[in-house]
């Protein structure tokens, strides 16, 4: 198995719109290398894209675990548990993201959204 090979046809599976191709590959390289993030990143990534929502939370959670200062992770962590319907869950990881990154106007808007959603 050549993963580096698996995971740029990955990264191409993903990018053309098709998430789900891209887990299929990506599985595979976590199993051999669970300590590489940024293949979990993209798996996560994947899963959030395909709807595949606890999978996703699952991915995001050892990332945030692994490296609590990683803003990207907390944002895609806090809205995989929007669209699962958790708000209060995940109004702490978008407040984290959004104190980390302030100037991200993306991470803005979550925060904003899920606050207003819930009366804060």
């Amino acid at each position: 198995m050549d993963l580096l090979a698996d995971y740029r046809r990955a990264t191409m599976f993903f990018e053309a719109g098709d998430p789900t191709g891209a887990a299929r590959l990506l599985e595979p390289i976590i199993e051999a290398e669970p300590g590489n993030s940024s293949v979990r990143q993209l798996l996560a990534r994947a899963y959030f894209q395909s709807a595949q929502l606890t999978r996703a939370e699952e991915q995001l959670r050892e990332l945030v675990d692994r490296d609590p200062s990683d803003h990207y992770a907390h944002h895609v962590l806090g809205r995989t548990l929007e669209r699962m319907n958790r708000p209060a869950d995940a109004l702490r990881h978008l407040r984290i993201a959004a104190a980390m990154h302030s100037t991200n106007t993306d991470y803005a808007t979550a925060l904003k959204r899920v606050e207003s959603r819930i009366g804060r």
